[in-house]
């Protein structure tokens, strides 16, 4: 097997298949196309720099039904495959007592898979709904702003991310990542999540995949109880030696266990606060903010593409900007096709952020615009300050809606020009409930503003037609990342022993791949816990 790499193919000719890469590796092997057995994309990007020559770049294991020639290999982009990645726990003998997770996210649920895996039958603590209850409680939220606080886009089976674009990227190049992927597919992802270059599942599949891991967790003894959340830890000796939850309907109870995984996502703001008076050292840490863009989808993709739109996927963008004051200014979750949704989870308080679905064909193409805080910026008393910080923002944001949940919105042209905004043109918001135009200096601080628009015009100055006037701009976004990290040390606790912080909540991931690393890692050390390693 030979790995070839960098394989560039015109976009005229479409997306490349098996054939006609067969033709490419047989030209560059110098060999007959009757020569190769197979070719197997292992990856697969767009490169749109030259909007005059957009091409397909493949990477691609090709198998041939000769012998292999050292040659071969002193190609350029020639290599052997690597061997897939792995990740398994020992079997480990089952604890005193079972390993208690809170959350069912990518954190939680791979972490509850893999203790699973290894006989540990986790429970589960999820305070949201399950899948499908859930999606019904988003959709009346969306239809008429009647919030439930405990079953909405940030809490419920799958987390924050199963109302979201659904992205498989990560920041790092961690070894685990094709296992992640892999395992994704293994559940019902469609099978381009392990080939594309830039991976995303849509909510719509991720409702289904989420489910598929929880049956699985449960076939392995493992338990997900909803509407269950956990509420304090008991401690002996610095230690944990349980944890009380609350169910709903019903009441408090304690569940005994020497191990808790918390893997709350960073809505989580209770939680964080019950911790930190039960003695978990803490740490403020930066985060951001800013509002959601909107343009037309066909715009974008005319701008990504120039003459290929409408040939090619739908669009995406990554841009970043540095600001006078030395901030740093950069896109988030770019939804190509997508819609500005409402993701609150407090009454009186309001915040957005972009969702897709796998086809990605709504009218509208969305991402965050997003300005770095440092704790210097909100830390006044301790290491919560971030949260509270946030949710002024969100209460700001809520009143200039004028309440129900409706957001706040302006034209582009409107918002740099800092006037009042009567209305919307070429681009509708696509926000539910809905969203108010309005002037948004007549309600958020002028300098968080002013950063807003000065990352807008300097990130048009790259992607020139990015600051289109028509472009609609809806608030606020607060939610891309935890202000706090839950320190924790060797073997992955806290400093109260028994105590494994993980996840984005705790301030260890940024996403759903890199949650569900940390999960994984995490399971790692609660097995060595509980049998002793």
């Amino acid at each position: 097997m030979i790995r070839l790499t960098d394989l560039r193919f015109p976009a005229e000719g479409g997306a490349p298949q098996p054939p006609r890469i067969i033709k490419k590796a047989a030209r560059l092997l110098k060999i007959r196309p009757a020569d190769i057995k197979s070719a197997v994309i292992r990856r697969k990007s767009i490169d749109a720099r030259d909007k005059g020559n957009v091409l397909y770049v493949v990477t691609a294991d090709i198998e041939l039904l000769l012998p292999e020639k050292d040659g071969f290999f002193r190609l350029r982009g020639a290599s052997r495959p690597p061997e897939p990645p792995e990740f398994i726990i020992k079997k480990a003998a089952a604890g005193r007592t079972r390993p208690v997770i809170a959350g069912a996210g990518p954190a939680g649920l791979f972490c509850a898979l893999a203790l699973g895996r290894a006989g540990l039958a986790p429970i589960i603590l999820e305070r949201g709904r399950d899948a499908d209850a859930r999606a019904r409680d988003v959709a009346r939220f969306f239809e008429t702003g009647e919030l439930d606080p405990e079953s909405n886009v940030q809490f419920g089976e799958g987390g924050a991310g199963t109302f979201s674009d659904g992205k498989l990227t990560c920041g790092t190049n961690n070894p685990l990542i094709p296992f992640v992927l892999r395992t994704f597919a293994d559940f019902g992802a469609p099978g381009e999540v392990l080939t594309d270059a830039k991976p995303h599942i849509g909510t719509d599949n991720l409702t289904v995949i989420v489910k598929n891991i929880r049956r699985e967790i449960e076939r392995l003894g493992g338990e997900i109880r909803f509407r269950n959340k956990f509420t304090r830890l008991e401690l002996l000796r610095g230690r944990v030696a349980g944890v009380y939850a609350l169910e709903e309907p019903g009441g408090e109870y304690f569940i005994e266990t020497d191990a808790f995984v918390l893997a709350a996502g960073h809505s989580a703001r209770d939680t964080a606060r019950t911790l930190r008076a039960q003695g978990a050292e803490m740490a403020a840490k930066p985060f951001s903010a800013g509002f959601r863009i909107e343009h037309r989808r066909e715009y974008i993709d005319r701008l990504m593409y120039g003459r290929f739109a409408g040939k090619l996927p739908a669009a995406d963008y990554k841009l970043s900007a540095r600001l006078r004051d030395g901030r740093g200014a950069y896109t988030f979750c770019m939804c190509p096709g997508g819609e500005v949704i409402a993701a609150a989870s407090e009454a009186g308080g309001l915040c957005v952020n972009g969702m897709s679905r796998f086809a990605r064909a709504s009218e509208n193409s969305n991402s965050a615009v997003l300005i770095s805080l440092a704790p210097a910026d909100f830390v006044r008393e301790g290491p919560l300050d971030g949260l509270d910080f946030a949710r002024k923002l969100e209460e700001t944001a809520f009143r200039a809606g004028g309440g129900d949940f409706l957001a706040p919105a302006a034209r582009l042209g409107d918002f740099l020009a800092r006037r009042d905004c009567a209305g919307f043109g070429e681009v509708t918001p696509s926000y539910k409930p809905g969203a108010v135009p309005v002037n948004f200096y007549d309600f958020f601080d002028g300098k968080f503003l002013d950063a807003a628009a000065e990352a807008i015009l300097a990130m048009d100055a790259k992607a020139p037609g990015f600051a289109f006037p028509e472009a609609a701009l809806t608030g606020v976004e607060t939610r891309s990342s935890s202000p706090v990290t839950i320190l924790r040390g060797a073997g992955r606790q806290s400093s109260l022993g028994g105590l494994f912080p993980c996840g984005e909540g705790a301030g260890y991931a940024g996403g759903i791949v890199s949650s569900a690393i940390d999960g994984l890692r995490t399971a790692e050390a609660v097995a060595a816990l509980i049998g002793g390693g």
